[in-house]
């Protein structure tokens, strides 16, 4: 009887997790044919030629044009200011956490570094605006704009700084301890362990926390949409203004646009370009992270 109940307890459990497993890809594939039927309806109207290289952005002004370069060239130039704002931060952060803290230390430090991901991001967005542009960019840039890409790229930098120090040092401390011992044993110093030794083994690790963390800035809403502004700018100029693809998916989601028009199926057709960025960005770690444990196994 025991051994019975166990048996359906073990069954239950089995498909309990199955049916979760479920839900996700179901999920996952209803956003995806979401995102398609719409795009399709969308570039039934528009050239997907005039759409991917286009490099004006302008479908609620007449005469509209669908260029959507500019958007896509605003997220990135967020999203790399960011990686140059969080990664030095956040992997010498990891390395004083893992190397150099003592154990008590560090778990009084790590959970206030946490918290900063916590932080409601529209506090972030507000912060640069508030803060980022006129107290620490306007006295060294006078010209820089009220809204810019270098505020956005600074609160979404230190938004980020979290999950790549965490992750980076989770991989660091997954190091064996003999490699570090072997390097003190041949006279290397501390640094020397952490940088020419414990840093290249948990390189996996640190480029997987790196691209998780672009892609967390790729994907950022409320905060540049406030900081960086509105303006489909094509530009490598981070003083300016410029706008995110969802930060424009904000601009048309308040509800001014009529459903069913070609305005409102930018939505969906910005929305696929988006997850198509984010799908490749997880590709692409998928392979670094393979080529990584090919070399270190």
């Amino acid at each position: 009887m025991i051994e019975t109940l166990r048996r359906w307890k073990e069954r239950g459990i089995h498909v309990w997790l199955l049916a979760c497993a479920l839900v996700s890809i179901a999920t996952t594939a209803g956003i995806i044919w979401v995102l398609a039927s719409e795009s399709v309806k969308f570039f039934v109207h528009v050239s997907p030629f005039e759409f991917y290289f286009g490099t004006r952005w302008a479908p609620l002004m007449e005469p509209r044009h669908f260029g959507v370069i500019p958007l896509i060239g605003g997220t990135f130039l967020v999203a790399a200011g960011a990686l140059i704002v969080s990664l030095p931060v956040g992997l010498a952060s990891a390395i004083y956490l893992s190397e150099y803290a003592s154990p008590r230390l560090r778990n009084l430090l790590k959970p206030i570094l946490e918290i900063l991901a916590g932080i409601p991001t529209v506090v972030y967005g507000y912060f640069a605006v508030t803060f980022i542009t006129p107290h620490v960019l306007r006295p060294l840039f006078p010209n820089v704009e009220i809204f810019n890409a270098a505020s956005a790229a600074i609160v979404v930098g230190i938004m980020i700084i979290p999950t790549i120090s965490s992750l980076c040092d989770d991989a660091f401390r997954a190091v064996p301890r003999s490699l570090r011992e072997a390097g003190y044993a041949l006279s290397a110093t501390k640094l020397e362990v952490s940088t020419r030794i414990v840093l290249p083994a948990a390189m996996s690790g640190v480029v997987a926390a790196v691209l998780l963390g672009l892609a967390r800035a790729v994907g950022e809403t409320m905060a540049v949409t406030l900081a960086a502004g509105m303006t489909p700018n094509l530009t490598l100029n981070p003083f300016v203004s410029v706008q995110t693809l969802t930060a424009y998916m904000v601009q048309v989601s308040q509800g001014d646009t009529p459903a069913g028009t070609i305005e409102y199926q930018t939505i969906f057709a910005v929305g696929m370009t988006l997850f198509l960025i984010t799908l490749a960005i997880n590709l692409v770690a998928q392979r670094v992270l393979a080529r990584f444990r090919e070399v270190y196994e």
